[in-house]
């Protein structure tokens, strides 16, 4: 098992201080650390530079209802760019800042995504963009639930307006076909939005969802 370098040790060091406090939990031995909140992720990266040693600062949201296998930046604010590390002494402080910065960022997130109604908002105020279908789904699947249904369906005809220039890109439009159709009925597009939501935490290994408020699997109606 290769041995884990100085500056990764001290950034974990400083993010378990930080971090493990809020609830937050550390994927693995990895860089990232999880901000469990059943329907969507907190996500904080500390980036290792391509060609040194140190670590950078990213913290963004994932909506779980994409039913992806991988981690994903949904909604993202790079931090902090890379800090080299020159020795202990010199990056101790920095990782400490590091962290510092990652849980004011989590704490801002939280305050700006407390409940399905605010995501919803965020989402709709983005306007659509040619070549980033994901922002047109994840506003239409908001918009799909809290009975935005004009609105749901103008969002997931964007999405079918892209050019499938891949598998993934097929299934997002088969997708948001099958949405579309949906629209009209609310809890229809919960259930669905429940077994994607399921389906995608198996896929990260990411268990039952945390209990007490912010922790279902389906975000509450606002």
């Amino acid at each position: 098992m290769a041995s884990t370098s100085p500056a990764s040790r001290l950034v974990a060091a400083a993010a378990r201080e930080r971090l493990r406090p809020l609830g937050l939990r550390q994927r693995g031995r990895s860089r990232i650390w999880i901000d469990d909140h059943g329907w969507w992720l907190g996500v904080v990266e500390f980036p290792s530079p391509t060609w040194s040693r140190g670590s950078g600062l990213n913290v963004g949201a994932m909506w779980l209802w994409q039913d992806f296998d991988h981690l994903a930046f949904d909604f993202m604010e790079r931090v902090s760019g890379s800090q080299e590390f020159r020795d202990e002494k010199q990056f101790a402080p920095v990782a400490a800042e590091l962290a510092r910065g990652a849980e004011e960022r989590v704490e801002a997130l939280r305050d700006r995504f407390p409940d399905l109604g605010a995501v919803a908002r965020c989402l709709l105020e983005r306007k659509d963009v040619p070549g980033y279908l994901w922002e047109s789904f994840n506003a239409g699947v908001a918009a799909g639930l809290t009975g935005r249904t004009v609105l749901a369906r103008a969002r997931f005809a964007a999405v079918l307006a892209e050019d499938p220039v891949a598998d993934w890109a097929r299934e997002a439009r088969r997708t948001a076909r099958h949405l579309s159709g949906l629209a009209g009925d609310e809890a229809a597009v919960r259930a669905w939005a429940r077994d994607a939501v399921l389906s995608c935490r198996a896929k990260l290994g990411l268990g039952a969802p945390p209990e007490g408020a912010g922790g279902s699997l389906v975000p509450d109606r606002p």
